[in-house]
């Protein structure tokens, strides 16, 4: 079947990578790309409004504040897209009949878990970011509306500003570069995520109520681990030093731990999701 998607956040990571991913897969469905400039999702009559004059059958939100140490300054900021804007898309997508797909972030855990995170695990954030997002799955799973909510990590595309990109660029340009090495998770190549959601509508995988999927690539390893194999891979000479956390202070505290146990999306989906440097490859192949 095909369906008319709307898509928010278009021109995110993300946005971006669905839409590239179901061009060269060949998927059939109809998309409405719409950001922040287009249509405010912070502004419920501006849903209504548009949902009223166009027919849609799902929506994907990978509309986010995402800044994630700027939040802790602007947390009115964050919690209206993250948390108010979810709650409009929610109530509307239930009245409508529609389809929610919402993205969420591993910075709903505290990350003092030493196994992999499952869904129903208890969520305790420690960043206005965290507490935002956590704070829109929840306005989501209490709307009453159908669809999926999916957290990922550490993502990273060929589009936008991501970690990948910046130490390609540093690499570039330094001989020598400090990277966390006590932070430990899993990559997500947007493409991989995209491929899923995708994979999901085609299977007509509609749960009734909210379902909480994890998604990343397969594989747990550092910040620094990850910045030495894309250096590697972009056969550039630079040195990646690790460092502690302590050594590289930030204002939003991160998780220590925030791999995911991806069991229940694989379940779902029927195939087993790519391990991390493969997808890294593809993506670093395209950039350097």
């Amino acid at each position: 079947m095909i369906y008319t998607i709307l898509l928010l956040g278009s021109k995110g990571q993300l946005g971006n990578s669905i839409l590239s991913v179901a061009t060269e897969k060949n998927f059939k469905h109809s998309f409405i790309c719409k950001d922040i400039e287009t249509l405010d999702i912070t502004k419920k009559e501006a849903i209504s409004r548009f949902l009223s004059e166009q027919k849609v059958d799902i929506i994907i939100n990978c509309a986010a504040y995402t800044a994630v140490d700027q939040a802790e300054d602007e947390a009115a900021l964050a919690y209206l897209v993250n948390e108010t804007a979810v709650f409009h898309l929610a109530e509307i997508a239930r009245e409508k009949d529609i389809y929610l797909f919402h993205i969420s972030t591993d910075y709903v855990f505290d990350g003092t878990s030493s196994v992999p995170y499952q869904p129903e695990d208890a969520t305790t954030p420690t960043s206005v970011y965290g507490k935002s997002k956590l704070a829109g799955e929840q306005a989501m799973t209490g709307s009453g509306c159908h669809g999926n909510v999916i957290r990922t990590s550490w993502l990273y595309s060929p589009f936008g500003h991501n970690f990948v990109k910046t130490i390609l660029r540093i690499g570039k340009e330094r001989s020598e570069i400090n990277v966390v090495n006590d932070q430990y998770g899993s990559p997500t190549n947007a493409c991989d995520l995209a491929m899923a959601i995708l994979t999901l509508i085609d299977k007509g995988n509609f749960n009734t109520g909210t379902e909480i999927y994890h998604f990343s690539n397969r594989g747990i390893i550092t910040w620094h681990e990850f910045a030495q194999e894309i250096i590697r891979l972009a056969n550039y000479d630079t040195l990646v030093h690790p460092i502690s956390s302590a050594e590289y202070p930030t204002k939003a505290k991160r998780p220590h731990y925030s791999a995911f146990d991806l069991r229940k999306i694989e379940n779902t989906l029927g195939y087993s999701i790519p391990e991390w440097k493969e997808s890294l490859r593809e993506i670093v192949e395209k950039l350097v």
